[in-house]
């Protein structure tokens, strides 16, 4: 058997480092664009999970900007983005009820960091490609679904919950459709006024607008709407303060005014934590799931990515230990790569990772200098930007791409999102991956071998059952179980001649039905299949 071809030079370069160092400066056009978007979208984002965390506000701004300007270039990702995530928060709040106190919980995070590194080094990274198509597609048309679904309440002025509340059971005790209900009875008129409005000037910007008009294409839609919200809540307040956009339903950014302030931001983990076996639990935990998420985050982003770049996952977890040592030390909350702010820089035209690192320095520029302005720009707004975020990542044209694949793909597809829509994204993602392993393993079941009545010898009941080229374990249950059918008398060929692996658990079948076949009136002819010994005989 000849042996395969060795991949071309290039591809195996691609793989490795997707972009050439050169090339990150020369799509600037298009991400300093692009990171600003996703820091608009970033900003509100950081703030709501500190909230929902239990943790002092600025945490989750210091982890936006490690992720940023640190986790960027340590990452082979291209275009996600990392920051603290929506899927850890209840960890979290536990992990500070566990542990006492917001200090110690940055030192789990540290050691978090460090477990994610050692993860990364044994190259524990593999197993993100071990997550079937079908259920990545399943996760991002979820995500898709719950920005329309979360932000809608946002849009009109109504929930007051954190602004990326990605589980159904929400913290504010409401679900994800009670919320929406109470949304559409009753809301805010001034933030259902801008929130509409910038809805309506994002899809005539991008659909029309740009399309016709060349250098229109150059400045972000986000950012038009951001201009003009921040103009329309300002007129409000003058001509109309009954429809006045509430504080609750601002950006609310604290101000930093002094040294003393900046330097208070900054928080240090509790060193006597290092020494509690409790946070080491808390700090496992913690490093299981944030690599699960930034896995199917990077899998997910590498499928939106339109040029196809692959990331190296254990360079990713080896990144994303790195930013949580150094967000734990600082002061910040655990981190990810998210899949909405990078779903967020991939629509808004992202190209390299310069995207993601000018939206770490405007989270660090915004924290030092532009609160005053940041604070006036509405929740409706971003939610609009978020609303066009979703539906592209929920396209109906996914749906039926899914459905004329078969069940088999689609299945898992539909089963994975309403799990993650009626729980949370890992235990939804977990739910659709049992279905499409199920599926992986009816294919082995199916395709172990191929069974062929002689027809020359028709009379005399002669079967030939030849095996695949590979049969592992996983075939073991429907070999077994078609040699249990031929009745006594039948003369049994079991050929193994052109399998280039046969796993002992099937030879260890095999020998079992070779030793019970005359008893069973069988004759059983094995060509090229090795005798194993078995136990108890």
């Amino acid at each position: 058997m000849s042996k395969s071809a060795p991949a071309p030079p290039q591809k195996a370069a691609l793989k490795q480092d997707p972009a050439p160092r050169s090339s990150v400066f020369s799509s600037l056009n298009k991400d300093v664009p692009a990171g600003l978007v996703v820091f608009l979208v970033a900003l509100p984002l950081c703030l709501g999970i500190s909230l929902a965390s239990g943790a002092p506000l600025m945490a989750g701004l210091i982890t936006g900007v490690v992720g940023g300007v640190l986790v960027s270039w340590l990452s082979g990702s291209q275009l996600s983005v990392s920051g603290p995530a929506a899927g850890l928060t209840a960890i979290i709040v536990m992990a500070i009820q566990t542990l006492g106190s917001f200090e110690a919980v940055l030192a789990a995070t540290v050691i978090a960091g460090v477990l994610q590194i050692i993860m990364g080094v044994v190259r524990a990274g593999i197993i993100g490609l071990y997550f079937p198509t079908s259920v990545i597609r399943g996760m991002l048309a979820a995500i898709g679904l719950i920005l329309i679904l979360k932000q809608i309440p946002h849009l009109l002025g109504v929930d007051t919950d954190y602004f990326e509340d990605m589980s159904f059971l929400q913290f504010d005790g409401q679900n994800t459709f009670t919320a929406l209900a109470g949304a559409l009875q009753s809301f805010g008129w001034g933030s259902a006024l801008i929130g509409l409005v910038s809805l309506g000037v994002l899809l005539l910007w991008e659909n029309v607008l740009a399309k016709r008009v060349a250098v229109l294409r150059m400045i972000p839609a986000a950012l038009i709407v951001v201009v003009l919200s921040i103009a329309m809540s300002a007129l409000l307040d003058v001509a109309l303060p009954t429809l006045r956009v509430r504080p609750e339903h601002l950006v609310q950014l604290p101000n930093i005014s002094s040294w003393a302030d900046f330097t208070g931001v900054f928080t240090s983990p509790k060193w006597e934590a290092f020494m509690l076996p409790a946070t080491y639990t808390v700090a496992f935990t913690l490093a299981i799931v944030a690599s699960l998420e930034s896995l199917l985050s990077v899998e997910a982003v590498d499928k939106l990515d339109p040029q196809k770049r692959a990331t190296p996952t254990n360079r990713e977890l080896m990144a994303q230990g790195t930013g949580n040592i150094i967000a734990g030390l600082l002061g910040g909350l655990p981190m990810t790569a998210v899949i909405v702010r990078s779903s967020a820089n991939i629509n808004a035209g992202g190209q390299t990772r310069m995207s993601a690192f000018v939206h770490g320095l405007l989270l660090l520029t915004s924290l030092l200098f532009l609160d005053s302005i940041l604070n006036r720009i509405p929740l409706s707004a971003l939610a609009a930007v978020l609303l066009v975020v979703g539906y592209k990542l929920t396209k109906p044209a996914l749906y039926r791409t899914q459905w004329k694949l078969g069940w088999q793909q689609f299945l898992p597809f539909i089963i994975t999102i309403v799990a993650i829509l009626l729980t949370d994204l890992l235990k939804g993602v977990t739910i659709g991956l049992v279905v499409g392993v199920f599926y992986i393993l009816k294919t082995h079941y199916e395709s172990a071998y191929f069974l062929r009545e002689s027809p020359e010898l028709q009379q005399a009941g002669v079967y030939h059952l030849k095996l695949s080229e590979h049969v592992s374990f996983l075939n073991k249950a429907s070999i077994v179980r078609m040699l249990e059918q031929f009745s006594p008398g039948s003369r049994v060929i079991l050929d193994g001649s052109e399998s280039e692996m046969i796993d002992y658990d099937v030879l260890e079948a095999i020998e079992n039905f070779r030793q019970s076949a005359a008893d069973r009136g069988l004759e059983l002819e094995l060509r090229g299949i090795p005798q194993v010994e078995v136990m108890g005989h």
